[in-house]
């Protein structure tokens, strides 16, 4: 029988909790989930689960598994680091931990037959609670499973990258302006659209635009800032953002 495993919360989609107090490094994580004590472990294996449980499970539905096969196997995975120790072998002195993720979760589908047989016939524990509904994930053909984890990861990286500008916005006295102009963040707005916001807030269209223009340079910090907890060099930002931009044009 497999190894009584701990409960692992599943993050909705896109995961939004403890987005703010995410500042120590993923390496850091790592280390803890796989040497610390048994409640620093179980908070430590969460919070690396609510980063990279999206990209997981895209890569395993693109495999060809059911989503309801899918959801089980993310779960186990994911307990099963914490479970069987799996972390005690992440290097950070290999760089990438989203490559060191990807490894662990290829082997662990090499092995997923089994995990399957032994469910069905009561051999594993039973299946993780979901807390969360997740939205499903719709398997593109014309994309590779190693794909959908770049892609899933991008995705995740700028969530919580916008999710914690958001939190510094609320946090000053601009919050109904930051939610007004958070849309044009990521494209051009129509030309009335900063009309309408500087109407609105009693602005010149040059301050819309300014604010606009600080509001991105500070995403783009905050991306950064995200890349860079994952990574053991940060000299290797650069080549991770030019990652995130490639998986996200490929998907588009």
């Amino acid at each position: 029988a497999l190894t009584r495993h701990h409960p692992v919360r599943t993050p909705q989609s896109p995961p939004t909790d403890r987005v703010s107090d995410f500042q120590t490094t993923c390496w850091t994580l790592v280390f803890t989930a796989g040497n610390g004590g048994e409640s620093e472990r179980s908070a430590a294996l969460e919070r690396l689960c609510q980063s990279y449980w999206h990209p997981a499970h895209a890569y395993i539905r693109r495999r060809g598994h059911s989503e309801d096969e899918a959801l089980d196997l993310t779960q186990e995975f994911f307990s099963r680091l914490l479970a069987l120790n799996w972390l005690q072998s992440a290097d950070p002195h290999r760089g990438r931990f989203r490559t060191f993720l990807l490894t662990m979760l290829q082997r662990f589908l090499a092995n997923a037959h089994d995990f399957a047989t032994r469910a069905k016939r009561g051999g594993s524990s039973s299946i993780l609670p979901l807390d969360n509904p997740l939205v499903p994930e719709i398997p593109d053909p014309s994309e590779s499973p190693e794909h959908a984890f770049d892609r899933r990861w991008a995705l995740t990286v700028m969530h919580r990258a916008a999710s914690r500008l958001r939190t510094e916005a609320e946090a000053s006295s601009r919050a109904d302006l930051f939610t007004a102009l958070s849309p044009l963040l990521a494209s051009d707005p129509d030309p009335g659209a900063h009309d309408a916001i500087a109407s609105q807030f009693g602005l010149s269209k040059g301050a819309v635009a300014m604010a606009i223009h600080r509001l991105r340079l500070r995403l783009r910090e905050l991306t950064r800032d995200e890349i860079a907890d994952t990574l053991s060099d940060r000299s290797s930002v650069d080549a991770e953002m030019q990652d995130l931009m490639a998986a996200l044009r490929h998907h588009h």
